[in-house]
């Protein structure tokens, strides 16, 4: 199992008994992930299936594709979110993505900023991958904004790609190099 941790956070891969905490966050944050994130259909927010994705997302990391956890209030060992290194793909090109979603109450805290620099660390030093890039909408400007604090820059723009609720959205593609980190 892969611990990471920051100042204020703690960051482990989520386990069944914590299924539950994950859905709560899940409703919670509903409307405010869809924003900026594909909408999800009803089943999406309910125990069986996060199992399901949970299982998934073992079997990923059993293949060195993902790595992803939980994000946790070091004060509280409050779930406030997740963190992935995915899509890893291995030399020649030795690069993944960085995703991240963080609960509503516990945005504008710095937490986002702690998350990406844990899950870089980890995937630069740790797992030696070379290149991390993030997707990020245009409108999102506290992503950009965290995505820029870490040291990511931002390399261009991707046209029309995620469908968003029910519009293909564009898409700033940040990246950073182990070099960078």
């Amino acid at each position: 199992m892969v611990l990471l941790k920051s100042e204020r956070l703690y960051f482990r891969p989520l386990a069944e008994e914590d299924i539950d905490e994950f859905v709560e966050l899940l409703i919670r944050n509903r409307r405010f992930w869809t924003i900026y994130e594909p909408k999800h259909p009803d089943p999406f927010y309910t125990r069986e299936t996060q199992l399901e994705k949970l299982a998934e997302a073992k079997q990923q990391q059993k293949l060195g594709k993902e790595y992803s956890w939980g994000i946790y209030h070091s004060e509280t060992n409050r779930l406030i979110g997740s963190v992935s290194i995915y899509s890893i793909r291995r030399l020649p090109f030795a690069s993944a993505y960085i995703g991240y979603s963080l609960d509503e109450e516990h945005t504008k805290q710095g937490y986002g900023t702690e998350a990406v620099q844990a899950a870089l660390r980890f995937a630069f030093r740790d797992f030696g991958l070379h290149r991390i890039e993030a997707l990020v909408s245009p409108k999102n400007e506290a992503s950009q904004k965290v995505l820029e604090k870490v040291g990511m820059q931002q390399e261009g723009l991707l046209r029309k790609n995620l469908f968003i609720n029910g519009v293909w959205e564009d898409h700033y593609l940040y990246s950073m190099l182990e070099d960078d980190f």
